[in-house]
């Protein structure tokens, strides 16, 4: 396979997996987890459930989750067959794998045995792991057909070991914020702050019960505002050669504060049911995006942080000439 069919092979995988974490979350949000009943993988003991809302809502995540494990193995397949220099690329595909199938497993035993808030929120983070994989593929997989293209090849910049442990602290921590709020979600602690930006009309509110689980959720989700901001400003200013690198950075910063704007949202819109999925569905959208961001621009600033003084230089002297 060439560079363009793995291209679009990884294209389709990230959207296939991109529905099946979507998914994931409408199933939590219109709480049809059950709507099959205790069974799996038939569905109210049928094979095509019956037509009601919450068995064809779970039923429609379990078939676009079985599509998202065949489109990994696949991508799996060829990246490995076809991409065996490239570690990276193989890599991303192993991960979109072994979580699509880990998430699936969860979410099988989540209906047979069902099982407690804390556990269900890794299930959504097993989840939110195999798309940005997929998103990583790619990525890199853009990367690289961008450099086959690109004549003479592009120099390669150095990053700081700095500013590579800065992007690898964001991308862990926004993993951590990711979690709490499906916590959030899976608690049914949404309610618990009314108000935004205060909880509550309060800086601090009483923390007890769904009040300080929302509450711990909006001081980690300000503090992750405030770090990723951070990365897109180091990004941007501090490497003013390397394009890819700065339009991670603002990439990222943007994301963040429609994360932080959606969240917002969520809040204005709890009593209205129809516009709080609308706005609860967009607020995991962005998150996962900024996470998927965040995962490559990780990697990829391990990989420059690796290059040589000499790579810099010769990038300078080629912009100069």
């Amino acid at each position: 396979m060439n560079t363009k069919q793995l291209k679009w092979l990884s294209y389709f995988s990230c959207l296939v997996m991109f529905l099946a974490t979507l998914g994931g979350s409408v199933v939590t949000k219109t709480e049809s987890g059950l709507g099959c009943g205790s069974e799996w993988p038939l569905c109210n003991g049928k094979f095509v459930p019956a037509h009601t809302v919450a068995s064809m809502i779970e039923y429609s995540h379990r078939a676009v989750s079985g599509a998202a494990g065949l489109l990994s193995l696949a991508a799996f397949v060829a990246f490995w067959m076809y991409r065996k220099q490239r570690r990276d690329l193989q890599f991303y595909s192993f991960l979109a794998l072994v979580f699509v199938i880990v998430q699936a497993f969860m979410g099988a035993m989540a209906v047979i045995y069902p099982t407690s808030a804390a556990v269900m929120a890794l299930h959504f983070g097993f989840s939110l792991i195999a798309f940005a994989s997929s998103v990583m593929l790619v990525l890199g997989i853009r990367e690289e057909e961008a450099r086959e293209k690109q004549v003479p090849p592009l120099p390669r910049y150095y990053v700081s070991k700095s500013f590579r442990n800065l992007t690898w602290f964001a991308a862990a921590y926004t993993y951590i914020v990711v979690y709490l709020g499906a916590y959030v979600s899976h608690t049914d602690s949404a309610g618990g702050c009314t108000g935004w930006p205060l909880c509550n009309g309060e800086l601090v509110p009483e923390l007890s019960g769904g009040v300080g689980i929302a509450f711990v959720h909006r001081v980690a989700a300000a503090l992750l505002l405030i770090m990723v901001a951070a990365v897109g400003h180091f990004a941007y200013r501090k490497h003013p050669g390397n394009r890819e690198i700065r339009m991670l950075g603002v990439a990222a910063t943007i994301l963040v504060i429609v994360q932080v704007l959606t969240g917002a949202g969520i809040v204005f819109t709890l009593n209205n049911y129809e516009v709080y999925l609308f706005t609860s569905l967009a607020h995991i959208i962005v998150l996962a995006a900024l996470f998927g961001v965040l995962c490559y621009m990780s990697v990829r600033t391990w990989q420059l942080s690796r290059s040589t003084g000499g790579d810099v230089e010769n990038g300078r002297n080629r912009q100069a000439s």
